[in-house]
């Protein structure tokens, strides 16, 4: 097993005159949790269907599981799963039947495929549903068949594009507890998200802006090299003191949380919270405190919101 599943150089994409993907390097380890985080029309749906081979680069290299994609891409689709944002098996059919038919797609004899049906059945917690149409399922529920679906030929890498979307926290907590059961197992899994607490559950990830990625590596990393400070303001006036805070050069960014301003220092500056303090008096009795950076805060130093 190659210690790699996913090696992209140079990876563009343009439609007409509009690039969507610029010059992507990306490396992606097997057997691990990949995240891509970035605002819609970022570049990674079609960074994913380049990835996958249903789209073609218009320049770079791309090799996926030790193939070259597109080139061979047929040979590739065997091993991957793939689940859309959009509930996207049949609503007519029962449990049983959509992941019955998965299975025959992917050549599955009866014998295995039956006790392939029952596993997934098991394992996604979906036994006394297996006769319900998926249709009239919550949306956890579809969430839930729409991984074991994905999962039904025990491909080596699987592809998610903002699956929990449509779900409510405890069916995400829940969904990414069975994406660490299958990283566990073997199986790489490359994940685009919108929500940064699930960023933070990665092993690895890219930040996307406009079709460039901004920021990768772990989440760990990215938050240790930010290059400001994260300090936390608990003071009155909070609207106009961020408007004053924002006035500076050293403020990379200041937004408000509850009864606190958290404020993106440049690192340069060695004393924030002194400094804060001397370059605003009417900070007073003011409480400012160091926190722990988030992804949020990596999100917005990397990203055009973070640059102004």
């Amino acid at each position: 097993m190659s210690e790699n599943a996913i090696v992209a150089k140079q990876l563009t994409r343009k439609f007409s005159d509009f690039t969507a993907v610029d010059g992507l390097d990306l490396v992606v380890p097997t057997g691990s949790i990949y995240g891509f985080l970035g605002p819609n029309g970022c570049g990674k749906s079609t960074t994913i269907r380049m990835l996958t081979g249903l789209l073609s680069p218009t320049t770079g290299e791309v090799e996926v599981l030790g193939l070259e994609v597109p080139r061979e891409a047929e040979k590739l689709r065997l091993r991957i799963g793939y689940m859309t944002q959009k509930f996207s098996l049949y609503e007519d059919l029962t449990v049983k039947e959509n992941l019955q038919f998965i299975g025959q797609i992917f050549g599955m004899s009866t014998r295995p495929l039956a006790k392939r049906i029952d596993e997934q059945l098991s394992t996604y917690g979906l036994d006394r549903l297996a006769r319900q149409r998926a249709g009239s399922m919550s949306g956890g529920q579809k969430q839930r068949l729409g991984l074991a679906a994905a999962t039904m030929h025990q491909p080596s890498l699987l592809f998610l594009d903002e699956p929990t979307s449509a779900v409510d926290p405890e069916n995400r907590r829940d969904f990414w507890e069975q994406l660490f059961d299958l990283s566990d197992q073997g199986t790489t899994i490359l994940v685009t998200s919108h929500y940064m607490d699930e960023a933070e559950r990665c092993h690895g990830l890219a930040i996307m802006e406009a079709g460039v990625v901004r920021a990768n590596g772990s989440p760990e990393e990215l938050m240790k090299n930010m290059g400001v400070t994260v300090v936390e303001v608990q003071a009155n006036n909070l609207r106009q003191l961020k408007t004053e805070l924002l006035k500076r050069d050293e403020i990379r960014s200041a937004a408000q949380l509850g009864i606190r301003l958290r404020v993106l220092v440049e690192q340069d500056i060695t004393e924030p919270t002194a400094w804060l303090r001397q370059q605003y008096p009417e900070l007073g009795n003011a409480e400012l405190a160091i926190a722990r950076p988030s992804l949020e805060d990596v999100f917005v130093t990397s990203t055009g919101e973070g640059r102004q």
